[in-house]
């Protein structure tokens, strides 16, 4: 009796991890179907596109399936200026973005700690922005930059910009919008960073003798590291891709196409489908290396 006891004891517990395991791949499986049906299937009906060929006998925007491979090479010579600029502004607008949302975040996160109404009020401002269309927002830097704008006439009239200086169409203007749009994303990942930071570490740093740029190098930033990767991806990789700001109709001009504007136009307008789908693709690829040097440079491989 007592060996039937253990022997079932024994058969229910190997049973229990089972079910679990059965009832964790149930409640995986909504998010498994979506990952395949709006992730896993648009990335290969769009790896397909970009092989695609023009049709022998079709009409413009009419391609047929096959595997030319040229595709890439010819959106590599032909946008390889483009693709580089999307890069350098989402690179400039992000360490811009930085340099402007860390004291932000530092304020709300550490000083602000000991006024709840002042720091929940701080966050709602940060946050503000997001209740408005980023096309909105666009347009109306585009309004402020403009050549009849106050800003732009107290520059001139201050000497900071010549008498046909312009601001919109330059590339100014175009990492300043990236920047502007994008400070949200960086500012609050860095923010749930430094809300977490113990304020003892900083005290024990003061108490070693440590200066407050040493004790802002050696503990602040190093503890505060998740957030500034986490900001830093999520600012660079839309940014990246961004093609909002740098077009004619808002903060860009004729020399600051980005390689959103780029595949944009392909598809919309010229209706060249392989060349947008290989330069999403050639994207996807360059943000994803990217993005995995930057991780394991900066030590946080277990963000990935």
């Amino acid at each position: 009796m007592a060996f039937g006891a253990f022997a079932g004891n024994a058969v229910a517990v190997d049973q229990a991890p089972r079910r679990r395991s059965k009832v964790a791949l149930l409640l995986l499986l909504p998010g498994i179907l979506y990952l395949v049906l709006f992730f896993l299937v648009p990335l290969v009906s769009l790896v397909i596109t970009s092989l695609q060929a023009p049709s022998e006998f079709g009409d413009i925007g009419e391609y047929q399936t096959a595997f030319r491979w040229e595709n890439y090479t010819t959106a590599i010579t032909q946008y390889g200026a483009q693709i580089l600029r999307s890069f350098v502004y989402a690179l400039a607008a992000t360490v811009f973005a930085l340099l402007f949302s860390y004291p932000l975040a530092y304020f709300i996160g550490v000083k602000a700690r000991r006024w709840p109404l002042l720091q929940n009020l701080a966050l709602v401002l940060v946050i503000a922005p997001f209740f408005i269309s980023f096309l909105l927002r666009t347009l109306a830097w585009k309004s402020l930059l403009s050549d009849e704008s106050f800003v732009v006439t107290s520059l001139k009239a201050l000497s900071l910009l010549g008498p046909d200086a312009h601001l919109t169409g330059t590339p100014a203007a175009v990492i300043f919008g990236l920047t502007y749009n994008f400070i949200p994303f960086m500012t609050l990942p860095l923010y749930a960073s430094l809300e977490r930071l113990d304020t003892r570490y900083l005290e024990a740093g003061g108490d070693l003798y440590a200066g407050p740029f040493t004790t802002f190098r050696k503990i602040t930033v190093p503890l505060s590291m998740p957030g500034i990767v986490s900001g830093v991806l999520l600012t660079f990789i839309p940014a990246a891709g961004d093609y909002i700001n740098a077009s004619r109709e808002f903060l860009g001009g004729s020399g600051t196409t980005m390689i959103g504007n780029v595949i944009e136009s392909n598809f919309l307008i010229q209706l060249n489908y392989p060349a947008a789908a290989s330069m999403s693709i050639i994207l996807m690829a360059v943000i994803l290396v990217l993005v995995g040097v930057y991780v394991r440079r900066s030590g946080t491989e277990d963000l990935l």
